[in-house]
């Protein structure tokens, strides 16, 4: 019976990573809300270690940086805001996830986690998230409020993931969403067709 207790520790540990990816890709949901007439630009994890990793197609990246410095240009000179969300493994389930799964990338206090020289302090707002939803702690609803937001324009990377988690916890509360598609990049083509379907079953509208 000696080896009960050895168990239990193990599947302690693996319910504990498990629980720490299902946090990493679960969409929060929040307050509905209405009535907001403002728009502003949302760039999502446009960071270092992510931008240089490799794994986007080059010439699909250089699209992507001039439709997202455009975008940020016509947003200026709207008057919109420009919110930079960039991500930093900090709950300790998910720093764990991330050492074993994604090379230990954008755990809070590693270096690349700030974001890529190409939009360095181009941003009017920069905040952190802790997983792909940039909505989960609550800060990026207090700041929307603040600025009487509604209507969102989502950039960055990786579709698939945090891009697409934003925008539907963004959906789930009622805003009006749009994705930028030349301003998105995603590392596996296939499952972003997947991806785009889904998102248009939110009524996210592609741009």
């Amino acid at each position: 019976m000696f080896w009960i207790l050895p168990c239990l520790v193990i599947l302690g540990a693996v319910l504990w990573i498990i629980d720490g990816i299902r946090k990493i890709g679960a969409v929060s949901t929040g307050a509905p809300i209405s009535g907001r007439a403002k728009q502003a630009l949302v760039l999502i994890d446009l960071q270092e270690v992510f931008w240089t990793s490799g794994v986007f197609d080059e010439t699909a990246k250089e699209t992507a940086r001039i439709r997202i410095l455009a975008e940020i240009d016509t947003a200026r000179s709207k008057g919109q805001a420009v919110i930079a969300v960039r991500q930093e493994w900090s709950i300790p389930a998910t720093k764990v996830v991330a050492k074993l799964l994604m090379k230990g990338q954008a755990i809070a206090g590693t270096q690349g986690a700030e974001i890529a020289a190409s939009f360095a302090d181009l941003a009017d707002i920069t905040l952190v998230k802790r997983v792909q939803d940039a909505f989960e702690t609550n800060e990026l609803d207090k700041i929307l409020a603040r600025l009487d937001v509604g209507h969102l324009r989502i950039v960055g990377l990786d579709l698939n993931y945090c891009v697409a988690k934003t925008a539907f916890a963004a959906r789930h509360r009622g805003y009006e969403v749009v994705v930028v598609h030349d301003g998105v990049l995603s590392a596996d083509a296939k499952l972003a067709e997947k991806t785009l379907l889904q998102l248009a079953d939110q009524q996210v509208v592609l741009d």
